[in-house]
């Protein structure tokens, strides 16, 4: 990794990696494992453009996970749910989806366990990841959320991807691109 792409995220300055997906195309890699700081940060930051808005909150595993933690967190929410990309032992009654995102290139299907719909369904729902750039991935979580019956109110990103800054859909921290 020799070149980084510099960036401010509400005040908090990082540098990103950028890396060359097997398509060709290369991104600023936005990584939230093991950066407990720059994980707070951004997560108080989400907590408060959803404050009043939503019951429960959802993200994808795994980079979303610790971000939907603080998210939940902060807005006094003793549960979040996890849309997980492998079925578990204890999900075998839950709800799935498949989907398309830009940095696996394949389909995956996101499975919901049935403790995780039933905390969904008939609630104000916040979806909450780390990036979103083609929104294969947003529109996998959001057929989850409406198989479980939960009402999608808002998509908060701490980073928006190449064109997906240009969406009135989604609410996000910064935006990157995506570089050719």
């Amino acid at each position: 990794m020799d070149r980084f792409f510099p960036i401010e995220i509400c005040g908090y300055k990082t540098q990103l990696p950028i890396l060359t997906l097997p398509s060709g195309v290369s991104i600023c890699f936005f990584n939230l494992h093991g950066d407990q700081a720059l994980t707070e940060h951004c997560g108080k930051q989400i907590a408060k453009l959803l404050e009043g808005s939503c019951d429960v909150v959802v993200t994808a595993e795994s980079k979303g996970l610790q971000l939907a933690h603080v998210v939940a967190r902060e807005l006094g929410q003793h549960f979040y749910a996890v849309c997980r990309k492998s079925k578990k032992l204890y999900m075998q009654d839950g709800i799935e989806a498949q989907v398309k995102s830009i940095t696996t290139g394949d389909v995956q299907t996101l499975y919901l366990s049935k403790h995780d719909a039933d905390l969904l369904k008939g609630k104000r729902v916040a979806i909450v990841d780390d990036v979103v750039s083609t929104g294969g991935s947003l529109l996998g979580i959001e057929k989850v959320v409406d198989l479980a019956g939960g009402i999608v109110v808002k998509k908060a990103f701490v980073l928006a991807e190449g064109d997906a800054k240009d969406r009135k859909d989604i609410i996000y921290l910064a935006n990157i691109p995506l570089l050719k």
